[in-house]
């Protein structure tokens, strides 16, 4: 079924869709008669009528990264004019219907805005910045550092006294 990392469903299944929907299928019916999810199958119908059937083919295949107003002048043509969602992916040479119904989202939540492009990584000077120590504070970390090694060699005084009660002799470590 699988022939690719990103590809769930093989060329052959695909070719058999584009075929059904060459010959008046509806995507509906297409995913009845081809026994795929009818979500599947809605997102090769809108790539098959923007792009025919190289389109459809070459899904998944590579990554498209789209400018901002590329993204922006689609958008509005979906949400402000109305236009299908496939003849604005052909319009505006969008591969996937999955993008651009994310963007769409976006548009209709936070406006013009929400799809401009977000930086990427941690941004700069946001890790927490050392601060400085009063001496107080120095000899307060010092003072529970020795109490911790003292701790720890008491107990090893107690796990060799222990170990010497046990067997008779000293123990070797």
């Amino acid at each position: 079924m699988s022939n690719g990392l990103r590809t769930r469903h093989s060329e052959d299944m695909r070719r058999l869709a584009a075929d059904l929907f060459d010959r008046g299928h509806g995507y509906m019916s297409a995913a009845t008669i081809l026994g795929i999810p009818k979500n599947t199958v809605e997102k090769w119908y809108c790539t098959h009528r923007a792009f025919g059937l190289e389109g459809l083919l070459i899904m998944g295949a590579k990554h498209s990264k789209y400018t901002y107003e590329q993204k922006l002048a689609a958008v509005r043509a979906v949400v402000d004019d109305g236009v299908k969602y496939a003849d604005a992916m052909a319009a505006y040479g969008i591969a996937s219907l999955g993008p651009l119904q994310a963007w769409c989202r976006a548009y209709r939540k936070g406006g013009a805005e929400a799809l401009r492009p977000k930086p990427k990584g941690r941004p700069r000077g946001s890790a927490a910045k050392p601060r400085e120590l009063t001496r107080e504070q120095e000899l307060e970390i010092r003072v529970r550092k020795l109490e911790a090694e003292n701790a720890y060699l008491k107990k090893l005084g107690a796990l060799r006294a222990e170990e010497t009660l046990r067997t008779g002799s000293k123990p070797r470590w």
